[in-house]
């Protein structure tokens, strides 16, 4: 019977927090195709207005071992940009994931600055092992996070 299993990741940023949040969580799907078009072709919102329920789908180059991911949020509080989503389709469910959620939350720093903290939980299949994917996930998760935090560096006045 397989376990469920978590990785946790933190992200320092010289960006505030709120803004950070809303260009690398809540916009994502926007952001992505112009940050990051070596992976992510197109980001498009499925279902619903970015509250809880929304249904969001990134579709992928092949760069990534899988063509798409939609994710479903299952809990957002922007004033403390903190939110948790759950895989619903795609990126391994069904084929070496049961289930996969993801915690994030952008906290302030003394500095201005911000820390980024993922907490990711994930169910395997039955005789699935984990190799390098985590190193792989938390690099992922650094290269986003750094490519929104360049572009709004480049960019004092976007997301404020």
């Amino acid at each position: 019977m397989a376990s469920t299993n978590s990785w946790t990741h933190e992200i320092e940023s010289p960006v505030a927090a709120p803004r950070l949040f809303r260009a690398g969580v809540m916009d994502w799907h926007t952001l992505a195709p112009k940050l990051a078009p070596h992976i992510v072709a197109s980001a498009h919102p499925v279902e619903g207005e970015g509250g809880i329920g929304s249904v969001r789908q990134f579709n992928f180059t092949a760069a990534m071992p899988f063509n798409l991911m939609k994710e479903r949020l299952e809990f957002i509080d922007v004033e403390k940009c903190e939110c948790k989503s759950t895989l619903i389709e795609g990126g391994g469910i069904g084929t070496a994931i049961e289930t996969a959620t993801s915690h994030i939350k952008v906290e302030p720093t003394a500095n201005g600055g911000s820390v980024v903290k993922v907490q990711s939980t994930y169910k395997l299949l039955p005789g699935v092992e984990v190799n390098d994917e985590i190193t792989k996930a938390k690099e992922s998760v650094t290269a986003i996070f750094k490519a929104v935090e360049a572009f709004l560096v480049a960019n004092p006045d976007a997301y404020n």
